[in-house]
């Protein structure tokens, strides 16, 4: 064993060191075949174990799923009953509201007939309303050709023109305040005839106007005739104004101008707008030209200074009568003063009366409980004052 075997610089490997290190070797060996095989066995059963886990979880799973295809199997056998009990509500309610579509329809059908009946019959009426229009118009039409054989009839156009001033008139102003063909003191007689509250003096209105040349301005054709036409026209109107001025203003009996009443607006419109001239002369001359509106106008006017004068003379009436209401409150007052002082000294009287009766009242209870406090001086001093107000006292 002790045998040299092999020297290595220094040192001699011997046969016990070889079996030393081949134990060694082997020991070495050995516990690393150990260690394998603890390894391999712990692996082993890492392996199983998580091979169980697995199976474990694998079961798990199995069984969650089992439960979630018996819930899902669930859900949808209570999906379809409740999908079969909406399908009936469903076609139940579909049902009804085809029946109420169809009612609905119906209605409206018959509503729209009714309204389409009721259309045609106002329409019918309506074309009745046209048929009399147009008979309304037929006859104003004949009017309108009456009323042209009246305005070229001088005397007929006259008519015509104190008719429509006397309608204005008649509408604006009391019967009292104004007189139709009134007779003045040269013998003339005014178409109307208007006295103002507080003047005597009256205010003329004519009605007569020369239409003649107007008609004639208007159918002139050519500017020769046109100016014939005009001068027709200033010299016809200049005329009439100067009558009137002459005929109608009477110092102290009618007032200082006088009305030229024109009886339609395209004629006062043609007069103030290609005769500016004679206006302005008729004006000078004290003559005021107005047609139907401006006659309106001035009508208004003279309503309310009629109602103004009216007005004042109800107010001295009322006047009058607030003076005697004032007499009568003031002598109502005085014997109300007289009543009031009465009730006041009569009140004092109940309660000097009350006083009397509840004193008369305290004594006779006190003389039913036989409860005397005064004493017999105080006794006889209160009859003594009894007497002395002419009181008979039985002893």
């Amino acid at each position: 064993m002790n045998d040299i075997i092999l020297i290595l610089g220094s040192h001699a490997l011997t046969w016990g060191h070889v079996v030393t290190g081949m134990a060694a070797l082997s020991l070495l060996l050995l516990v690393m075949v150990t260690v394998l095989l603890l390894r391999t066995r712990r692996e082993k059963a890492l392996e199983e174990a998580l091979a169980e886990e697995r199976a474990r979880e694998m079961d798990d799973k199995v069984a969650e799923l089992a439960r979630i295809q018996a819930e899902m199997t669930g859900r949808m056998r209570t999906m379809a009953e409740v999908f079969g009990s909406r399908q009936s509500d469903f076609v139940r309610m579909i049902s009804e509201r085809i029946d109420g579509l169809q009612h609905r329809v119906g209605q409206g059908l018959e509503a729209s007939t009714r309204h389409q009946t009721e259309n045609l019959s106002k329409l019918n009426e309506r074309l009745a309303v046209i048929d009399a229009a147009q008979q309304n118009l037929s006859t104003l039409t004949g009017e309108l050709v009456g009323l042209k054989d009246i305005l070229s009839n001088k005397q007929s156009r006259g008519a015509y023109g104190q008719g429509r001033m006397e309608a204005i008139i008649r509408d604006g102003l009391p019967a009292n305040a104004f007189e139709f063909q009134a007779t003045l003191s040269n013998r003339t007689r005014p178409d109307c005839l208007v006295r103002l509250p507080g003047d005597e003096r009256g205010l003329v209105i004519d009605a007569k106007f020369p239409l003649e040349g107007f008609t004639a301005f208007r159918e002139a054709r050519g500017e020769e005739a046109r100016a014939r036409a005009a001068a027709r026209v200033r010299s016809d109107m200049l005329v009439h104004v100067k009558d009137i001025a002459a005929k109608y203003l009477i110092p102290g009996e009618t007032q200082d101008i006088a009305m030229l009443f024109v009886p339609a607006e395209s004629i006062y419109a043609d007069l103030a707008e290609h005769f500016d001239d004679v206006v302005q002369k008729a004006h000078r001359a004290r003559v005021v030209i107005v047609s139907p509106s401006l006659l309106t106008l001035a009508i208004q006017v003279m309503q309310a200074l009629v109602r103004d004068a009216r007005i004042r003379e109800e107010a001295r009436v009322i006047q009058a009568e607030v003076q005697k209401l004032l007499e009568d409150v003031m002598r109502l007052d005085s014997r109300v003063a007289k009543l009031d002082a009465h009730f006041r000294q009569a009140q004092d009287d109940m309660v000097q009366i009350r006083v009397s009766t509840e004193k008369i009242t305290k004594r006779g209870e006190r003389i039913e409980a036989l409860e005397f406090e005064e004493g017999e001086t105080q006794a006889r001093a209160e009859l003594r004052r009894l007497q002395g107000r002419d009181l008979r006292i039985v002893e």
